[in-house]
This record gives C-alpha cells, structure tokens and sequence, in this order.
C-alpha cells in the first residue's frame, strides 16, 4: 500500500471515529422531540459539509443536533406540528446569518456588547435547568410531561440509574477517546439493563426493511411559531464563538481570523436552515468532537467530510433507524440527568469565568430575572402569538443589559471584558 492510500484510509477511519464521538449525542436530541433519528443523521451529515463549503474547509469541526432547542422544539411540535416547527427552524437559522453579516460590519465584539456574560450566562442556566423536569419524569418511566407512566417506577428507576451511573463512570473515569463517548456507552449499558427486564420490543425493527429513504418532512411557515423560535438562536450563537476559540487554541490556528467569525457563523446558519429543508433538528458544533480533535491531533479538516459522508450512509440503514426508536424512556432519562444539569452548569461557569458580580444589583437584577421567567414558566402573549421559555427570557436578558445603567465599576469591568474578546480576536487566544 502507497503512503498516500495508507493516509486516505487512517483519514477515512478517523471519520468514522468522529461520528462514534457524536453519535450519542446526536441521535439522542431527535429521539426526546418525536423527530427522526434517521433524517438527523442525514442532515449532521448535509449540515457538516455545508459549514465546510462555507468555511473553505479549514476548521476541523463536525455539526449536528443541538440540546438548545430541545424543549422549544418539543412545545412548537405540538403547539403547531413538525412542519410548521421546520419553518420555524429555517427561520432561527435567518437569525444566524444576520448576526453573520453584523459581525463582518462591525466586528466580532459586536456580540459581546450586546450579549456579555450576564446574558449569556442565566438564559443556557435556563436551557438546562428548564428541562430538568423532563430528565426526571422519563428517569422514572413516565413521559417527558409526566402525564403516562411507560413503566414501571422501580424498573424504570433501576434501568435509568445503571445508565446514569455509567454515563458517569465513562465521563471520569475512562481513558483515550472512550472518555469522550460517555453518552454512547450510558445507552448501550442501559439498553442491555432494559432489555433484560423486559422493556425492548424489537417487533418493528424486524418488520423494518435493511435499507429505506429517511422520512424527510417538509417545512411550512407559520408566523407564530417563527415569532417562538426566533429568539432561541441567541444563545447558541453565543455559544459558538466559544467552540470557534476552542477549536483554534486546540489546533493552534485563530479561525476567528481565517476564515472569520462571520464565516463560521454563517456556516452554523446555512446548515440549520438546511436542516430544517428535511425534517432535521437544527445544527451546531459538538464540543465532544473537539475533545476527540485534541486527544488524536486529527487536525485535518477532511476528516469531517468523511465523518459527514458515514452519517448520511447511515441515514438509509432503516433497520437502524428502527433500533433508536426502540430506546426505552428510562435509559434517556438516567443520561439525561447528567446532561441537562452539565447545559446549566456551563451557564454558571459563564457567569464564573467572567468574574460577574453579583453583589452588583443591576447584575443581580437581570441575572435572578432571566431565571425565574425561564424556569417558572411565564409566557407573555394570548393564544398561540406569545414569548416562553429560552425564547422569552433570552430577550428579557438582552433588554434589561441594554436598558439598566451601569455604575462605573461595571462599565470599566466591561470594557475590560471587551478589550479581552478583542484580544482573541487578534491573537486567536483565550
């Protein structure tokens, strides 16, 4: 074998390990909002090569579903059905590709101006803590509403905990790359609990063919619904300017620069709106991906294209898609414990690192705000035209920062944050 075949291969086989990476992750968020896992995995893959015809190829990053909207997915869905929650999602990608265009006039500190760490830091608290209550319901048997108990209490909470619990043991514990796919392992050791007790039923999964199209949905607009989602985009855009440092200080490369901010974001943008063309639950950059980028030093961008090319192969593997659907409740619940509770506590680490304090009132004021109308659940609005959840607090956070003044300890802290953002924008280090 040619040294260049050899390297095509260990390429093509590290592909194959990235997907493994996200795998887990990926096809969990489909499965706790009634979408296909089969079309995410075709539209991680879509999505994948759009940001890197965007980007020129030259971050090594892989795409696929994002847990932010995963409650506002789950209400738009039965608020308004899948086809009105997929023009929607189109939507929400809109609002990446604006910020994209604000970004290349003004710069990469315009985000962090209007959105800072106060903001940013209680609306993903909100996003993880919000869905608690769904994590526990399905951890005991019932549905992620609570309204049906599936299984029993003590079988369910038996299977839920072994897989929490390997879900932990693999996440601290484990070596190499298997420390990074401790989802995966939590639903292989807790479908194997479930089915030994019962709760597997592989009927439809014999009956499914080997190989089948996806069951695509195709979108529709509806204005409130669009109104609904719209906001959801702002944190996880704000997320992504801390996965494009992550990435380059991993790499080395300061890929705010080249290809720029705009680009990358713009990519996210594209690839969700893509998405949403299909059925697919929005895009974004997986953060395991970049940990598997670190322990292999598989810089190579190319490696994704493979990753993304075995997603959509896998797509049509019917039988396969089946098998995911067949996941018992409680085996989700027991990851999702972890899951959900680490989404807040990266909000909480936000609000740390930024050295935000909250013996400053105004700083309290929008923080303690923002979380009691994510969390309690208010809803501003009549019938099916009104604001809840990430959506609504997410605005309220970004209009109590811009309307409060600050006092001139505050301001300086700012402008100090800002002179820092600028910092890595220019040097591409954090």
């Amino acid at each position: 074998m040619s040294d260049s075949s050899f390297t095509n291969l260990r390429t093509i086989l590290a592909g194959s390990q990235m997907l493994f990476v996200a795998f887990g992750a990926l096809v969990l968020m489909p499965l706790l909002t009634g979408l296909n896992p089969s079309v995410a995995l075709f539209t991680a893959g879509i999505g994948t090569l759009l940001f890197h015809a965007v980007t020129k190829n030259s971050v090594p990053v892989f795409l696929a579903s994002s847990f932010v909207f995963i409650a506002p997915i789950t209400y738009s869905t039965q608020t308004w059905g899948v086809s009105a929650t997929m023009g929607a999602l189109f939507a929400a990608g809109l609002v990446y590709m604006v910020l994209a265009l604000l970004v290349k006039i003004k710069g990469s500190g315009f985000m962090h101006r209007i959105m800072p760490p106060v903001v940013t830091g209680p609306v993903i608290m909100v996003i993880g803590l919000g869905l608690a209550p769904i994590a526990v319901n399905m951890a005991m048997g019932k549905t992620g509403d609570g309204a049906i108990e599936l299984f029993p209490y003590q079988d369910a909470m038996i299977v839920s905990m072994i897989a929490l619990l390997t879900t932990l043991l693999v996440a601290t514990l484990a070596k190499g790359v298997f420390r990074l796919v401790p989802i995966l392992a939590g639903v292989l050791v807790g479908y194997v609990a479930a089915s030994a007790m019962g709760m597997v039923d592989l009927t439809k999964v014999a009956e499914a063919p080997v190989f089948a199209m996806p069951e695509f949905v195709t979108p529709e607009f509806n204005l409130a619904a669009i109104l609904f989602m719209l906001p959801v985009a702002i944190a996880p855009a704000i997320e992504h300017v801390g996965d494009v440092l992550a990435i380059g200080n991993v790499t080395g490369k300061n890929y705010l620069k080249k290809p720029g901010l705009h680009r990358t974001l713009l990519g996210d943008g594209i690839a969700t709106s893509a998405a949403s063309l299909f059925g697919g639950p929005p895009n974004t950059t997986y953060s395991e991906v970049t940990g598997a980028v670190m322990l292999t030093k598989a810089f190579n961008p190319k490696i994704m294209i493979w990753a993304s090319i075995f997603a959509i192969l896998l797509a049509f593997v019917s039988k396969f898609g089946v098998l995911l659907q067949t996941i018992p409740a409680p085996v989700m619940g027991g990851i999702l414990i972890l899951l959900f509770g680490s989404i807040a506590s990266v909000g909480l680490n936000t609000l740390v690192k930024a050295r935000v304090d909250m013996s400053e009132q105004r700083n309290l004021v929008i923080v303690s705000t923002t979380l009691v109308f994510g969390i309690g659940g208010m809803a501003i609005g009549n019938g099916d035209l009104n604001l809840q959840g990430v959506s609504l607090c997410g605005l309220v956070a970004i209009a109590l920062n811009l309307i409060l003044p600050m006092h001139e300890t505050v301001a300086d802290d700012l402008h100090e944050e800002q002179a820092v953002v600028e910092d890595m924008v220019s040097h591409g280090k954090s």
